[in-house]
């Protein structure tokens, strides 16, 4: 289910943000290595630099693409095993469990992230003397997009348990009712 829909004004921004960002890095990635190899093919030479921006360009692509597919709600679910062995009450709860516990997780991996960029931020790229930090802060900063696009939607399907029915990979808990 998309949720993006549902958002208020300024997470359809952030998305709207998240998803230009994700369309400039992606066409910026095609166009350096495109040039880069056409140049070291042609004239024998290439760009030094376009290597750094490509890799920062791609792990950013990487953490930011994740905030996108929770903001679409096209994260894979895999719900058949859970489907055919709890009645659908349990379902709608383990699907509260699950989303607790992703939780859990982004808010490690934004701490870990943070902690990471953090202890880097001194150290310099090669050829651009960027902030290595700069690298690494895409984990923290794609996670926490990713975590407030998740309590969203992990808020709107408790408090409307009749989207479970509408997606294809939920239980129907209306149903059980």
């Amino acid at each position: 289910m998309d949720y993006r829909p549902h958002y208020p004004l300024p997470l359809r921004w952030l998305s709207m943000a998240v998803d230009l960002c994700l369309a400039i890095f992606g066409i910026s990635i095609v166009t350096l290595v495109f040039i880069n190899a056409t140049l070291r093919g042609a004239a024998g030479f290439d760009l030094a630099w376009s290597l750094e921006v490509t890799a920062f360009f791609l792990l950013w692509s990487t953490f930011l693409g994740c905030a996108a597919a929770i903001a679409r709600g096209a994260h894979m679910r895999v719900s058949e095993i859970a489907e055919s062995i709890f009645p659908v009450k349990t379902q709608y709860w383990l699907a509260i469990t699950i989303n607790l516990v992703i939780a859990v997780m982004l808010v490690s991996l934004i701490v870990t992230g943070y902690s990471i960029s953090s202890h880097t931020w001194a150290q310099r790229t090669t050829v651009l003397y960027w902030p290595v930090g700069f690298l690494y802060a895409s984990m923290p900063v794609g996670m926490a997009i990713s975590l407030i696009f998740h309590a969203f939607n992990s808020i709107y399907d408790f408090n409307n348990p009749g989207t479970f029915a509408d997606r294809n990979d939920g239980p129907n808990v209306e149903a059980a009712s």
